[in-house]
């Protein structure tokens, strides 16, 4: 039982990193109704720039973290304002084709520029592990942790107490009225691709932090497991998305801890499809009811 207990702890700082990064796919689908699926390769971006911000500019942790995140932001504003606005009023699989298209755009540039080997993320602090009765942690989990419910606690703020938050609350219930009321849907929306990247950005950096080295296709595949957490939360939900990424999270390391680390990517889709066969919305997702 406290190995049990050990894995679930050491289950959530990877679980919250999953949460941050289904928060992305959570505010876009609920704005646009757009899978991003170069979203998970903005975690990649943001964990470059904070190695190379470290590097070159020497920074400490939290200003790396901080300038990772404004810059991801910005790309993220960039890539909406570039690819998927004037494909706005297309079919699904237009935006859908061009998110591809951006995430591999992303991944093979920056295996141009920087190389397709992996590099040893910095150690921004040495490691240390505290007993807490049975559980024993580390300031690296620990700092997981806070900096991933702090930030999900900020955008909660941010969409429900925030004009911003309310004008993407309108803009998702309805663009066109919320458009008739005076918001500024295209603001609106890039404010929502502004915050979802920033996260994405977090993310990557606490990928780094967790496995201790970045390649241009890291976010690859945590960005599909996040996808997943977002679907098994109900895509669309803020809570349902972190829900479902502690979810994955905790199963991935349970399963990992039991000797079967090759099965933790299959156990994932499994997952994803116990959901959508017992509850194709997710656990948080809303009924849609179609008018014929």
């Amino acid at each position: 039982m406290e190995q049990v207990v050990q894995q679930i702890v050491n289950g959530l700082a990877l679980g919250f990193i999953y949460a941050l990064i289904a928060l992305g796919y959570s505010l876009v689908y609920g704005i646009i109704r757009l899978i991003n699926f170069a979203h998970g390769d903005i975690i990649m971006v943001g964990a470059y720039v904070a190695l190379f911000s470290y590097l070159i500019l020497g920074v400490g942790f939290v200003p790396a973290l901080l300038i990772a995140m404004v810059t991801c932001s910005l790309l993220g504003v960039t890539i909406e304002r570039v690819a998927y606005k004037p494909l706005r009023e297309a079919p699904r699989i237009a935006a859908l084709i061009t998110a591809i298209g951006v995430s591999f755009l992303l991944e093979y540039g920056f295996q141009l520029f920087f190389g397709p080997q992996q590099r040893a993320f910095p150690e921004f602090f040495k490691t240390h592990h505290y007993k807490l009765g049975i559980l024993s942690v580390t300031n690296e989990q620990i700092l997981i942790l806070s900096i991933a419910v702090v930030l999900m606690l900020l955008l909660n703020f941010i969409v429900m107490k925030t004009k911003t938050g309310m004008a993407m609350r309108a803009v998702s219930f309805d663009k066109d009225a919320a458009r008739l009321m005076g918001i500024n849907v295209d603001n609106t929306i890039s404010a929502t691709f502004a915050l979802g990247t920033a996260l994405a950005a977090a993310a990557g950096m606490l990928l780094g932090l967790y496995y201790q080295q970045i390649d241009p296709l890291m976010g690859f595949t945590p960005g599909l497991k996040a996808f997943i957490s977002a679907v098994i939360g109900g895509i669309g939900s803020i809570p349902g998305a972190m829900i479902g990424g502690l979810v994955l999270g905790i199963t991935e390391v349970l399963v990992v801890s039991l000797g079967y680390s090759t099965l933790k990517d299959g156990v994932a889709f499994l997952l994803l499809i116990l959901v959508l066969l017992i509850r194709p919305r997710g656990i948080f997702g809303e009924k849609v009811v179609e008018k014929v």
